[in-house]
């Protein structure tokens, strides 16, 4: 566990660095003596208000408390208690996460020799950009047929909606219109 200390109008005394210390040595335990564990104290003088901040950051959550009162040692022992609150309700969280996932043999079916892999969702490829060009339906027939694509999409030239003119299994071209 790493400590580090700022004073803001005030000097840090050893007291000070002793008391925060002793206290978190009760609360180590939370955080399972983690060597990863960054604690920052900021403590702070404005007129007659003594202000003690920590900021503890331990794997990838930040805890932060901040107290006011007119004696400092009172003030960082609050801070501490709002520490180990916001502490004990984060452990909790992360144990009740890791343990409520179930294991796969109860959510599982046995298997009985007889496993068939799912198939695979079709994939879209993108396909070349040509521009829509006006014309009749039978002008696209005529263009279709000469080319080795199955459908042409056209915008008709009477009436300025799109279509798209298909290849049929008979030979036959077949026209869709919205």
């Amino acid at each position: 566990m790493k400590f580090e200390y700022t004073g803001r109008h005030v000097e840090v005394s050893p007291a000070i660095r002793r008391h925060v210390e002793d206290h978190f040595k009760k609360v180590d335990h939370i955080f399972n003596d983690d060597t990863t564990l960054n604690t920052h104290i900021i403590i702070d003088v404005e007129k007659n208000r003594q202000i003690g901040e920590i900021i503890v950051n331990w794997r990838e959550h930040t805890l932060t408390a901040k107290d006011t009162n007119a004696d400092m040692y009172m003030a960082l022992t609050r801070a501490m208690a709002k520490i180990e609150k916001q502490a004990v309700k984060l452990k909790k969280k992360i144990i009740d996460r890791s343990q409520s996932g179930r294991p796969t043999s109860r959510i599982a079916p046995q298997p009985d020799g007889n496993l068939e892999a799912t198939p695979r969702p079709p994939r879209i490829i993108p396909a070349r950009r040509y521009a829509v060009k006006p014309m009749t339906a039978e002008e696209a027939a005529l263009r279709l047929s000469d080319e080795a694509d199955q459908f042409l999409v056209f915008r008709d030239a009477d009436t300025e909606r799109l279509g798209v003119i298909y290849k049929r299994k008979d030979g036959n071209f077949g026209l869709i219109e919205p």
